[in-house]
């Protein structure tokens, strides 16, 4: 697990920020197969891929990088966000996530890992939707840096 610092975390975040939006083409959204992770191998191992499921508005960790399991404590590629949080996470995420498909807008935010037992780190995430038409968002880029003091004693180790 990588812990950064606020001013690196914020730094990181306008370097993929900038990435997302140089993909977009006359105010439509990127779709996936306009983001190349060649572009950002070293934001790669704390980056994600979120499908958005049609119908019943539900999501998925399509992939997940090396660098997450450390926060999660396991494997989470492939699972809905029910098989990674307990429900108070999942209202939230599910809540962000939503946000995001529905204004087709960025969305940035903090989540702290109490649930993990390490009170004393955050996840300062971003999330950039992805669009196949440039319009319906059917895919969000994810990327999520951990800021906060190192512990020992937390619990999370890295992978």
């Amino acid at each position: 697990m990588q812990i950064g610092t606020p001013v690196s975390a914020v730094r990181a975040h306008e370097e993929m920020f900038a990435y997302w939006s140089s993909r977009r083409q006359g105010g439509r959204l990127p779709g996936r197969a306009s983001i190349h992770p060649d572009h950002f191998k070293r934001h790669l191992p704390t980056t994600s891929l979120i499908d958005v499921l049609p119908g019943r508005r539900d999501y998925r960790l399509r992939l997940a990088g090396t660098g997450l399991y450390g926060v999660y404590g396991r494997e989470i590629t492939g699972r809905s966000l029910e098989d990674v949080y307990a429900a108070p996470a999942v209202a939230y995420w599910r809540q962000e996530l939503d946000e995001i498909v529905d204004s087709r807008r960025p969305g940035v935010g903090v989540h702290n890992l109490a649930w993990r037992g390490a009170s004393h780190l955050s996840i300062l995430w971003l999330r950039l939707p992805l669009a196949s038409n440039g319009v319906d968002v059917d895919m969000i880029l994810g990327y999520d840096v951990v800021v906060g003091h190192h512990s020992e004693s937390s619990g999370i180790r890295a992978a």
